[in-house]
Formats: C-alpha cells, sequence, structure tokens
C-alpha cells in the first residue's frame, strides 16, 4: 500500500510529540497525552533510544494514534510495538484499534483488539503484535470485512494499575504478500469477507471482490460458499471450493461461461451443468456454453423446464456443444405403464376423453390400442375434465376401450417447455446404454437442430416430439446407433425418431439397426445423403421400414441416400378419417438417386411400399428416378408394393406417377411407369394382347398409352404390307394389365407399346 498507494501507514515516532496520540479511541476532539502527568518521553531508553513511559492509571489504558491509517480491500496490516516493564503492578498489552467507516462513524461489531501478553518481568522486552484485515486468514485477528476504511491504532494496558512501562514507536506495515504472493493477478473472495462456512451468506463479498477485480481473476478457495442470491461475475473467476445455492438462484460467469467453471463451482458434472444449462437461457451474455468435452453422468433424467423453473417458453438461438450425457444404472429410467378406459371420437380427434386414472398418466407417454398407429403421445392432460390431448389423430379408434399409455425415460427431457425454438447441440454425445431414450423435444418450437452428434444404443427411443416442437427439426451429420443390433429387425422396438410436424431436414446422417429409424408425420420434409441400415443375419429375412411417412401428401424428397435392408413405408396411420373423402390422396414424394441393398431378404420385400388405412386412396405425384436397386444372396419379387391389409388403392384415379432410369440387380421385375414393351405378333391376328403385368407398379392397371412404334413391317395374311393405323384398347384382360392393339385385318410384326397406370395430366 505504502508503494503501489503512496498511503501513509506508519505512525510518527513518539519523540516528535505526544499531540497525536490519544488516551482514547484516537477519534477527533478526544483527549491526547500531550501534557499528561502519566505520559512522558524518554530520549534514550537503553534499548528504545527515544521512547514513551507511561503509568498505568485506568482499568484499560488506551494508547492511540489519532491520524486515520487507511484499509484497502484486500490488503491485510501489521500493528507492532515493543514493550517492556520498568516498575510497580505487572499489567497485560494488547495491540487495539479503532474501525472507522466512510463517512467518519465507528463500525460496529467488529473484533478490535489483537491477542493480550501479561509482562512477567522488569526489563523484559516483549513484542506484542496484531494484523488486520478483511477476511478470516491463518494469523488475522482483527477480522473487519470491507466496510472499515481506515483505523486509529495503537495499544491496550489491561490488567492492574500502578505499573510502569516503556514502548518502542509503533510499526505498521503492509503484510499483504504473506497472504498473497505479489505477482499473481488474483483477487480472493476471502479478503473482502467471505466465511466460506457453507452457512454464511457471502454475497456481498463475492460482488465486492469482482467489482474490485478490475481485470484480474477473482479466486474462490476452499471452502463451502453459501450465496444466497443470483450471482454475476463481470471477471474471470477460478473457483478451488464450491458453492451452495438455491436451485432458482442463477450463477452467470460472463468471462467463463463454459462447463468446466460451473463443474467446479458446484462440484460434480451434474449440478454444474444444471446451473449453466440455467444460465444459458436466463441471461442474453452468451449464446452458447461449451462443455469443454465433459461427460455428465445421469441416474435420473434431467426435467429441462424444471432446471430454468421460470420459463416455460424459450425461442432465442441457443448452443450445447462438445459433451457427452451418460446413463448409469439406476431404477429412475424405469419405463411408467398405466393402463385406462377412455373414449375416442372423430369429432374430437385429438382428445381422449372420460380418461379413467387420468391423474397417473404422464405427459409424454406413448398411447397404445386397437386403431392406434404408431407414435402417438400424450401431448396434455385435464385431470378436472379427464381428457388428454395426443399429438395425432387416431385412425380406428372410435368408441371406448382400454388403451395402454407407456412413459420412455430421457437423458434429456424438454416436455415441460411449452414452447423451444432454436435450440441446437453441437459435437454432443447421448450415451443411453439400453437404459434411457434420448431425447423428448418441447410441446411447440421452430428449428430444433443437432449436428455432429450421436445417440448411441437408446433404449426405446432417440428424439420424440409429443406436438409440434419438431416443426423445421435439423439433423445434420448425426449417428444414431440403436441397442438392439444383435437382435432380429422384427423384433427390434427402438425407434430413432419421430415428427408430428412440417419441414423435417435429416442430412449426411447414419442409422443403423433401429425398427423403423424415423416415423414422419408431417409433409414438407428433406432427407439427402443419409444411410440408415436394418439388416440381420436370418435367411429370408424380414426387412422393416426405415422410415415410415404417417400422412398422405407428403411433399417429401428422398435423395441420394443409401437404404439398407430397409423400405419407405407411406401411409395414412394418424388419420382420424382414413378414407378418402375430399383431401389430398397419396402424392408429393420423390424419391431420386438412392442406393437401395438387401442382403438376404424375404422374395415378398418390397423397397417402397404404400398403406392405405381407408378406402378410395390413390397415388398422385410420385417422381422415382436415378435409383439403384440391388439385392444380394437372393432376389426379390420387386421394388415396390401395396399393403392391402385394411385397403388397396384405387387404381382408376392414379395420376402423375413416373418411375424411370432406375437400374435393378437381383429383381425379378423392373418396375416402369410409363413402361415400353417389344411384342412380336407372329402368327396372323387383327387383335393383339400386350401384357404390361410384369412392369406395371403397384398392381396398377394398363390405363393410358404413351406412344405406339413400328419395329418392322406389318404384313397381312398374303404378305403384303400393310400400313393401317391401329387403335387401342386399355385395360384390357381379366387384370386390366394388358393393351389391345386392333387392326382392320388379321396381320402379324413387331411393335414397341408404352403404357402406363397412370393420367400424365
Amino acid at each position: 500500500m505504502a508503494i503501489t498507494d503512496a498511503s501513509l501507514l506508519m505512525p510518527p515516532a513518539f519523540e516528535d510529540g505526544l499531540t497525536v496520540w490519544s488516551s482514547q479511541d484516537g477519534t477527533p476532539g478526544s483527549a491526547t497525552y500531550d501534557g499528561a502527568t502519566n505520559a512522558a518521553i524518554v530520549p534514550a531508553d537503553q534499548d528504545f533510544g527515544s521512547c514513551l513511559e507511561l503509568l498505568k492509571t485506568t482499568t484499560t489504558q488506551k494508547l492511540r494514534y489519532m491520524g486515520e491509517t487507511p484499509l484497502v480491500a484486500g490488503c491485510y496490516l501489521k500493528i507492532s510495538a515493543r514493550v517492556k516493564a520498568i516498575s510497580g503492578n505487572l499489567p497485560s498489552v494488547r495491540i487495539a484499534g479503532w474501525a472507522g467507516a466512510a463517512g467518519g462513524g465507528h463500525v460496529g461489531g467488529l473484533v478490535e483488539v489483537g491477542a493480550s501478553t501479561t509482562l512477567t518481568a522488569y526489563g523484559d522486552i516483549v513484542t506484542v503484535e496484531a494484523i488486520v484485515g478483511a477476511g478470516g486468514r491463518t494469523g488475522v485477528s482483527m477480522i473487519w470485512g470491507t466496510d472499515p476504511v481506515y483505523g486509529h491504532f495503537g495499544l491496550d494496558l489491561t490488567g492492574p494499575n500502578g505499573g510502569v512501562v516503556r514502548i518502542d514507536d509503533f510499526v505498521i506495515e503492509d503484510v499483504t504478500s504473506d497472504y498473497v504472493r505479489e505477482m499473481l493477478d488474483i483477487v480472493d473472495v476471502k479478503d473482502f469477507g467471505a466465511v466460506g462456512d457453507g452457512v454464511t451468506d457471502d454475497l456481498a463479498a463475492f460482488n465486492a471482490a469482482d467489482a474490485a477485480a478490475n481485470g484480474r481473476t477473482v479466486l474462490v478457495p476452499e471452502g463451502v460458499f453459501r450465496v444466497a442470491s443470483h450471482m454475476t461475475f463481470d471477471s474471470h473467476v477460478r473457483f478451488h471450493g464450491t458453492l451452495n445455492m438455491n436451485p432458482e438462484h442463477r450463477l452467470m460467469c460472463l468471462r467463463d461461461f463454459e462447463l468446466n467453471t460451473y463443474i467446479d463451482a458446484f462440484g460434480n458434472e451434474v449440478d454444474g451443468f444444471k446451473k449453466a444449462f440455467q444460465a444459458l437461457l436466463q441471461f442474453n451474455d452468451h449464446d452458447s456454453l461449451d462443455m469443454n468435452g465433459r461427460k455428465v453422468d445421469l441416474s435420473a433424467p434431467l426435467d429441462m423446464q424444471a432446471i430454468v423453473d421460470n420459463r416455460t417458453s424459450f425461442a432465442t438461438r441457443r448452443v450445447i456443444r462438445n459433451g457427452t450425457f451418460a446413463a448409469l444404472t439406476s431404477t429412475a429410467w424405469d419405463t411408467g405403464v398405466v393402463t385406462s378406459s377412455a373414449s375416442y371420437a372423430t369429432s374430437t380427434a385429438r382428445t381422449l376423453s372420460n380418461v379413467t386414472n387420468v391423474a397417473n398418466i404422464e405427459v409424454g407417454s406413448l398411447v397404445e390400442g386397437t386403431g392406434v398407429g404408431r407414435e402417438v403421445y400424450v401431448r396434455d392432460k385435464d385431470v378436472a375434465a379427464q381428457t388428454i390431448t395426443l399429438s395425432a389423430d387416431l385412425y380406428d379408434a372410435q368408441g371406448t376401450q382400454v388403451y395402454t399409455f407407456r412413459r420412455f425415460r430421457y437423458l434429456m427431457d424438454f416436455s415441460g417447455f411449452s414452447s423451444l425454438s432454436a435450440f441446437n447441440f453441437e459435437n454432443c454425445d447421448w450415451l443411453c446404454s439400453g437404459r434411457a431414450s434420448a431425447i423428448m423435444l418441447a410441446k411447440e418450437g421452430l428449428i430444433f437442430h443437432l449436428k455432429s452428434c450421436f445417440v448411441t444404443r437408446p433404449k426405446d427411443r432417440g428424439i420424440t416430439s409429443i406436438g409440434r416442437g419438431c416443426q423445421g427439426m435439423l439433423l445434420d451429420q448425426c449417428n444414431f446407433a440403436s441397442d438392439e443390433t444383435s437382435m432380429k429387425a422384427q423384433d427390434r422396438v427402438s425407434i430413432g425418431l419421430n415428427t408430428n410436424a412440417n419441414d423435417l431436414k435429416i442430412r449426411d446422417c447414419r442409422a443403423m439397426a433401429f425398427r423403423h429409424f424415423a416415423v414422419i408425420g408431417g409433409s414438407g420434409n428433406v432427407l439427402v445423403g443419409n444411410h440408415w441400415f436394418q439388416g440381420d443375419s436370418e435367411p429370408d429375412g424380414v426387412r422393416l421400414a426405415g422410415i415410415v411417412m404417417t400422412k398422405t401428401n407428403v411433399k417429401t424428397l428422398i435423395t441420394g441416400n443409401y437404404i439398407d435392408n430397409a423400405s419407405i413405408e407411406w401411409g395414412n396411420e394418424q388419420d382420424a378419417f382414413p378414407d378418402q373423402l375430399n383431401e389430398f390422396s397419396f402424392g408429393g414424394l420423390t424419391i431420386t438417386g438412392n442406393h437401395f441393398t438387401t442382403i438376404d431378404a424375404a422374395n415378398w420385400f418390397r423397397f417402397l411400399v404404400v398403406k392405405p388405412y381407408g378406402t378410395n386412396h390413390f397415388i398422385d405425384g410420385l417422381y422415382m428416378s436415378g435409383n439403384v436397386f440391388k439385392c444380394i444372396s437372393g432376389n426379390i419379387g420387386r421394388i415396390e408394393g401395396v399393403d392391402t391389409s385394411i385397403a388397396d388403392l384405387k387404381k382408376n384415379t392414379m395420376r402423375n406417377i413416373t418411375i424411370t432410369g432406375n437400374t435393378f440387380n437381383g429383381v425379378d421385375v423392373k418396375t416402369q411407369n410409363p413402361a415400353t414393351i417389344s411384342h412380336t405378333q407372329s402368327s396372323k391376328a387383327s387383335n393383339w394382347l400386350v401384357d404390361f403385368s410384369t412392369y406395371l407398379p403397384f398392381d396398377g392397371w394398363a390405363r393410358f398409352i404413351d406412344s405406339f412404334v413400328l419395329h418392322n413391317a406389318v404384313t397381312n395374311t398374303g404378305g403384303g404390307n400393310v400400313y393401317h393405323t391401329p387403335y387401342f384398347s386399355t385395360q384390357q384382360g381379366a387384370d386390366q394389365k394388358s393393351i389391345r392393339v386392333n387392326w382392320p385385318e388379321n396381320v402379324s410384326g413387331k411393335v414397341f407399346v408404352t403404357a402406363r397406370i397412370d393420367n400424365p395430366a
């Protein structure tokens, strides 16, 4: 302080006069020893040289320097003096002081005396000393905190009166370097009065240290520091000790906002992540949380909304990156199962009513029952009204039945948010270990984004949407790996992800061995550059859908993917009115440039399956081109088909279907639409029947003629060339899959005929 702040610490020598030495507290106007009968200056003591001789006449004989010795938070002063008894009764001596506030008043409630030493012999020199400072450090006997800004220091004589002592000049020196190395660029919260006992509220000390740091780093040393309110560090902060904060109180480290800081602050990964996530959503100073490559081991699901507590919606871009969340062995991951009777009516297609036991049904539960499609969840519930709001329609569940509700447990559960938008994860891994599912989305929200992330071995689900929190969801360069690799495909139960809303983008991702990779409930989707594979080692094995689309008019692009031992299933199982009425039927699907592969699949397997859940449906808008279909260790019959277990497609209303330019290996029927057939008529006939049954898709009819080309001359029975133009009859034969070429006479020859199942207009 004397060097850096030019502070005057040393009191004047006694030989300079006693007008500044008080017999009281040293405050202005107090009595001095100047002219006092019990005080005198000794000019030449054999031990001290010039010194003060003092006769003890009161119970506590005070000696205080009347100058204001400055106190600076973070600094420590040692006050010392040498004393010896000359005659009379032997007193006790101690360093003492008076704590002054900024306005000149007294700061009460402090310890203002040091340890007392009893003089035991005449002429023996005794050094008394005490250290004063803000923090409770070793050797500090007068802990004054940060309120005092100066002090009047000296000593007290206590014990019996009548003794004479001599006192050498006082020494006041800055001993801060005894506690903090002079060049260390830190500010210690204990130097500002922090206690660190886990009980005392140290918020004021933390704030004072942060304010004083001025570019330096605030140090929180060993100990447990109670902070009973929100705390923001504007300076860099380093935690050697830990914090004790209520769940609702927030910690913001503006210059060190990363998970390592919060783990150090709270002593473990889970509490550290919770507090860091809380700060991420409560402050605008940072848009991202770096997890520093740390792994957070979880023994129970993270309720992400409960962590934030005071927010149920959030719509500002936030990112969590570079970390891992892992499920430990725990019963907290056990699936909750409730069965309950409920009623369903198509007039309220997203509601179950008269739900018994509704209070015990958890929001986010998967709904199972007759007429319930895949991936229908409980979005909300109303206990008083005994109703449940569903994430999607039920296709055939009118009336009352018993439903099963399964609540899977997720490492990260956002379902408590009514809305969460623009939330991103980058380079993160969810290690589910077959114990837990990974992520449940909020009920509403836009553009939830996973980039370069791994969802590893989820027990039941990878990403679950229970509402429309999946609107515009982006999945880029992610890896989804199931826990069921060793199982037969038909025995698997886990699903990579589901959506209910529109505009899903899945790009450059990889998915392995799920029952289904994605159950997609919305439209406007793009799947580009992905690889999903779902095979097993079974001969003639069952192969299930990798992608399930649950709506008819999907407006979806599937391009440049590697689709391995899995199909694309296209149905309308989430439609309360599954019959085709006054609505769009199946359409809006583009499948181009993909590699489709099977190994040892059953011959009946199909890469594209359309499954109507009601009558009168047709296809209006399908484009398949530039795909490669390859079957290894066993052919399949054809690449496409219709699942007629509930209903067939309406074949006389097909429109705008193009299947062309594809490559077939190990496929018995090379599907085309339009299909061109070379027909040779060897015998003379006026009606040539051209069979298209092995080419046209979806068991469709030969409804329209695109073109007719002669390969060579058409000749009559006399051997002459015939130049008549024939006419054509479509939908011929018992299966309506043939075209009849009608001539005015019996002729023979070879022609190329192009027909199609749809109206191209």
